[in-house]
């Protein structure tokens, strides 16, 4: 049973519950005034704002939607938050200034990019331990895991490689060098590739995972727009495979892309300097986050139309959505 509380106001008695009443809650980081957006993903309204900590930008959340983890990047700490309460209900040992991060399949390791110090933490979700330091290139930042949880890719922004790294030895198996600035990592959703952007490169490099070689790399081309405002940072790729998502940052759109033919199919324009993408769970919608606008948009991927546009904090950097 779900408990309510009653406060008195006058003679008005207003109720809460204990619990959200709305499923896939859209979370979102705002870099910049250190708090959480929560979203009703239904409604596409703000229904709560956490104050997080320092700088937060890597957000995730844990497969059974229960507990919310931010990367505060300068209080060098991931936080833990109960997405039941939205209180903080502890910390886990990130490393310094961690940026972005990616849970295993099984959830109960968290990958952690630290950029100032040029290693992957491995930290056990559960005892809230390191469980090993991964040196890696200069910069680390984009992670992404394979559906098998297998491997696991960082990338170096200024080394310019995508790291490929066993997660039982933890050991750098592959090197792959990709263009300028790579920002994120996303396998495909049958682990047979890695799609890696990068920012002042201006492509997303498609990367074979039985290979460990570049096999296409992807450009793009906006009229009216210089080349170098087009700058690839957030990949998704959808379930079945067979479109691809890019936030291209300052071009302040979306681009859409055909995985069979690599061929980009649209630009989807959105808010100011986007950054990093989700899915709801059940893939009608990815969002955006759009750092100078400060706002996030919702996009039909039926359509891959722009639906509503939702103010949220300064500078949203990160968003992930419940799966429950």
């Amino acid at each position: 049973m779900r408990r309510c509380f009653y406060l008195l106001a006058g003679t008005v008695a207003v109720a809460f519950h204990a619990a959200p009443a709305w499923a896939n809650a859209v979370y979102v980081s705002n870099e910049k005034d250190n708090t959480v957006t929560v979203v009703d993903s239904k409604t596409m309204e703000v229904v709560r704002t956490i104050d997080v900590g320092q700088r937060p930008r890597g957000i995730t959340i844990s497969h059974d939607g229960k507990q919310l983890y931010v990367c505060t990047s300068d209080d060098d700490i991931v936080k833990i938050i109960d997405t039941t309460t939205f209180e903080i209900i502890g910390t886990l040992p990130s490393g310094p200034d961690p940026e972005l991060f990616t849970l295993s399949p099984d959830g109960k390791t968290l990958y952690v990019a630290n950029e100032d110090d040029n290693l992957v933490t491995v930290i056990d979700v559960e005892s809230r331990s390191v469980n090993a330091e991964i040196p890696v290139g200069v910069e680390p930042e984009g992670m992404g895991i394979s559906p098998d949880g297998k491997t696991m890719v960082n990338t170096s922004e200024t080394t310019n490689m995508a790291h490929f790294i066993d997660t039982t030895t933890h050991e750098i198996t592959d090197n792959v060098l990709v263009d300028s600035r790579p920002r994120f990592a996303q396998f495909k959703p049958d682990g047979s590739q890695v799609w890696v952007s990068a920012e002042i490169g201006g492509s997303v490099s498609v990367i074979d995972n039985a290979t460990r070689k570049v096999i296409k790399k992807i450009t793009f081309a906006i009229p009216g727009l210089r080349s170098e405002a087009i700058q690839p940072v957030g990949v998704r790729i959808t379930a079945d495979g067979k479109k691809a998502y890019v936030a291209l940052g300052p071009a302040n759109r979306v681009a859409v892309i055909n995985t069979e033919t690599y061929e980009v199919e649209k630009y989807i324009l959105v808010g100011q300097r986007v950054w990093q993408l989700a899915f709801t769970p059940d893939g009608k919608t990815i969002i955006s986050t759009n750092g100078l606008s400060n706002d996030i948009t919702f996009i039909d991927t039926a359509t891959d139309e722009p639906i509503k546009s939702v103010t949220v904090g300064a500078l949203p950097w990160g968003v992930v959505v419940s799966p429950n």
